[in-house]
């Protein structure tokens, strides 16, 4: 299923294309795809090239590590992020190697997994981020040592049939996507005022 941006200014395909479904194809991804993923991720831009990012993966093919992911999710997201083919948990290092606070690192770890994201979608994968986990259990199951923090989650995987899913999230799936336009949050001069170029 593809649900293309609606874009108010030209933008990259991949850009338009990306999205976040919550139907999955039981279709398996090749470890090979799997680190253009991840390689995508390692070329984003970081403060002071910090790279302050790592993420915990697991494949549905390897059950243990995969229950564990699920495990960490909020119930409502486990029910369909089951079927994904590939779960991970973004985790941002909060400190610079001098043991400074790195204000930055979970913006940063936002930037990989935007590249990751766009990367997915070059591959025809879809991935779902989210903020539903528990980040506490997600350190004590996998050992996440102190100093990192789980961020978010994320479902990764090619996509499937909308009527896979249950009510009301399969009317969500096929629901328009919908976005702020640019002139709500792009300003110049002062806080409120919108920029002569992003005015409807």
């Amino acid at each position: 299923m593809q649900k293309a941006a609606a874009a108010d200014a030209p933008i990259h395909d991949l850009i338009q294309k990306r999205w976040s479904p919550r139907a999955f194809s039981d279709k398996l991804i090749s470890p090979a795809v799997l680190r253009s993923l991840f390689e995508a991720a390692r070329w984003a831009p970081s403060n002071f090239n910090e790279q302050p990012w790592a993420f915990l993966v697991a494949t549905r093919d390897d059950q243990e590590n995969f229950h564990k992911a699920l495990g960490t999710l909020v119930e409502f997201n486990a029910g369909w992020a089951r079927h994904a083919a590939a779960l991970g948990i973004a985790v941002s290092k909060l400190n610079f190697q001098d043991g400074n606070p790195n204000r930055n690192a979970e913006y940063d770890t936002g930037a990989a997994s935007a590249l990751l994201s766009i990367e997915a979608t070059a591959q025809g994968l879809f991935v779902h981020q989210m903020g539903g986990f528990y980040p506490q259990k997600a350190k004590q199951v996998f050992g996440i040592p102190d100093g990192w923090e789980p961020i978010a989650a994320m479902a990764i995987g090619y996509p499937g049939d909308p009527d896979s899913l249950p009510g009301k999230l399969r009317d969500r799936e096929l629901a328009p996507r919908t976005r702020k336009p640019v002139s709500d949050f792009v300003m110049s001069g002062h806080w409120g005022h919108t920029a002569s170029f992003a005015a409807k």
